[in-house]
């Protein structure tokens, strides 16, 4: 059975304008054709949208999405669990930014005042300008610092939401292959590190294997940064300074 873009619009709450632009930059191409040459999308086509408007909706940009659902050793199923897990984590943060409005409404309502505390507990204890002097101090007269800077300037909060998703999904994935098992030399590790040094080279400035190298040791040797990739998985740290010098090796 098959369908017209007009009806998988309507299915998928797209405009037909999106399933053409799809079509245009070979991310969803129908199976097939009428006899007037309109696009036809079977069951196949459909999974495949589904599978596009999972990754769109965690904020992942099309030129991603196109390569997860290319990727030949991927698995339809892992796709499904690695959706689960990113939006069961989304769903827990917005869960718990929830509680914190009722709480907050329900303390208007009684005339309780909060504690300083209490109303910043729903953000955590990241301090997202921990490190910016720092940085600055020690890297300001470095060109991967100032484009660093240029290019975070010119980010949206959209942007930044979907820098974290991006890394929330890779820490997911990371953690996971730890438990599995697998090496830092092992090929997985390797890929997940690589995978860190184009996310790197994406968002902030380019990052040629020597730099990344530099960037594991400092994951191992300043406690800060330790900490905060062991919060994830207690050994985490040890694990990605292995892999990204192992990826780093094999590309020399």
């Amino acid at each position: 059975m098959s369908y017209s873009v007009g009806q998988v619009a309507a299915f998928a709450h797209v405009t037909v304008r999106t399933l053409h632009h799809y079509d245009e930059i070979g991310l969803l191409s129908p199976s097939g054709r009428s006899h007037a040459g309109h696009r036809r999308y079977d069951d196949a086509d459909l999974d495949r949208l589904q599978q596009i408007r999972f990754y769109r909706e965690l904020g992942f940009p099309l030129d991603q999405v196109a390569v997860l659902l290319d990727d030949p050793d991927a698995d339809p199923r892992e796709h499904l669990r690695r959706q689960r897990e990113l939006l069961s984590a989304r769903i827990a943060e917005l869960q718990k930014m929830a509680e914190a409005v009722e709480h907050a409404m329900e303390a208007k309502k009684m005339g309780i005042n909060l504690t300083p505390e209490e109303r910043f507990e729903v953000f955590g204890d990241k301090d997202p300008e921990q490190y910016a002097e720092e940085a600055e101090q020690r890297w300001g007269n470095t060109e991967a610092y100032r484009e660093s800077q240029r290019r975070a300037a010119r980010y949206t909060k959209a942007d930044w939401q979907r820098m974290q998703e991006q890394n929330a999904d890779w820490g997911v994935r990371y953690q996971a292959l730890m438990s599995e098992g697998e090496p830092p030399t092992g090929e997985r590790a390797m890929d997940v590190a690589e995978e860190h040094r184009r996310q790197i080279a994406t968002w902030f400035y380019e990052c040629p294997f020597e730099m990344h190298r530099c960037l594991a040791d400092m994951y191992v040797s300043d406690e800060r940064f330790t900490a905060f990739y062991d919060a994830m998985r207690p050994g985490l740290a040890e694990h990605l300074h292995a892999a990204i010098h192992a990826n780093a090796d094999r590309h020399a």
